[in-house]
């Protein structure tokens, strides 16, 4: 944790707040994991999952009452919670869910996707122990990634809604409804200027000129990030889908290989639009911008990892037919390929290698896709 990252964690007071915030988030992670024990449940996951919090309660409340060292304490609550959300994200994946319904509003909860939310910002609170960081740095932090949560999610939406503006004039000439070769082609002009948009939005309202996009001619290291960097990315994609596959987990299918199998002439646009769009324009809003932001608190792994759970969050609607165990796979994938991403931004510093890198890996995703279906 840098300099920056620890300058508002000054003072006394704030030493107690990680480990108290971090001991009710897993007391809560315990409940969501012994209910289903105490329901007849008899799953060694979920026995192994309640363990574990029990573990990370034990540790945060050590840490916080001076039993424990406080390292020795947000490690242990952190690589604990940690195995929670693992188990429990596993466990729906097998078709565990263990429902309940709230009696005041009727909405019926799973208690094992609780465990897993609880319990993946507990191994943020964990770490945040670990480091020191104390009441004021936790808000500050907080309010930060839930305000680059909503920058992401807002290039998700100004893309639909520069769609549709799109589409207006569109119209005009073409008459509706488009095909669906059409449509992708202005979802993918509307990616383009809604993402842009919001990018220059948000660097327009922190008074940020266009120094801050870091586009600089590529250099040969570069060049050598940029083919190190595709091979390392389908590397993560074969390692994950070959755990997946002796695990049994079972993710969901992006809504780009349905797709797909209905017209594969729709890879076609995509191949060159990966490399001239998608890529592009999704790392300068996740990298550059939400990535880079993070700096200004978090050191530059914690950075590139929020920034990971950002952009992987955002991309839970391409997989909103499946159910949540698949979903969670899904995004795992995403996740992983982001740290990537995000650790090429971090050592390149030049917004040109992972928008390539980015692009071009899906450009032969999609190129596969096609002579798959075609």
């Amino acid at each position: 944790m840098n300099e920056t990252a620890r300058a508002d964690d000054a003072g006394p007071y704030a030493s107690g707040a990680a480990p108290a915030v971090g001991t009710v988030l897993a007391a809560v992670t315990v409940a969501a994991m012994a209910v289903p024990v105490r329901r007849g449940v008899d799953d060694p996951i979920v026995w192994t999952g309640a363990a574990f919090a029990l573990a990370a309660v034990l540790a945060f409340l050590g840490s916080r009452h001076g039993r424990i060292d406080r390292q020795l304490a947000g490690s242990i609550a952190a690589a604990s919670s940690f195995a929670v959300v693992l188990l429990s994200g596993y466990a729906l994946n097998q078709g565990v869910s263990v429902p309940v319904t709230l009696p005041a509003i009727g909405w019926s909860i799973s208690l094992l996707f609780t465990a897993f939310l609880t319990a993946g910002v507990a191994t943020g609170i964990g770490v945040a122990d670990y480091f020191g960081i104390g009441g004021r740095g936790l808000k500050a932090r907080g309010l930060q990634v839930t305000l680059l949560l909503v920058v992401g999610l807002s290039g998700l939406i100004a893309a639909q809604v520069a769609t549709i503006l799109l589409a207006l004039p569109v119209f005009a000439v073409v008459e509706p409804p488009l095909s669906q070769l059409q449509a992708v082609v202005l979802s993918q002009f509307g990616m383009a200027f809604g993402t842009a948009a919001v990018a220059v939005g948000y660097l327009a309202v922190r008074q940020f000129d266009r120094s801050y996009i870091d586009l600089k001619l590529p250099t040969k290291r570069d060049a050598a990030w940029t083919i190190g960097g595709v091979l390392v990315l389908f590397g993560v994609l074969f390692s994950i889908s070959l755990l997946f596959q002796s695990t049994g987990v079972e993710s969901a299918d992006h809504s780009t290989a349905q797709q797909a199998q209905e017209n594969p002439e729709i890879m076609l646009v995509l191949v060159p639009a990966a490399i001239l769009i998608i890529g592009p324009f999704e790392e300068l809003l996740y990298r550059n911008v939400i990535q880079k932001s993070l700096y200004e608190s978090f050191s530059r792994v914690g950075a590139v990892v929020v920034a990971s759970v950002i952009f992987a969050f955002v991309h839970v609607l391409a997989y909103g037919t499946a159910g949540p165990g698949q979903i969670i796979a899904s995004l795992t994938v995403i996740f992983g390929l982001s740290i990537v991403l995000g650790t090429i931004y971090e050592r390149t510093e030049n917004l040109l290698v992972p928008a390539l890198v980015h692009g071009v890996y899906n450009a032969i995703l999609f190129a596969n896709l096609y002579f798959t279906y075609a």
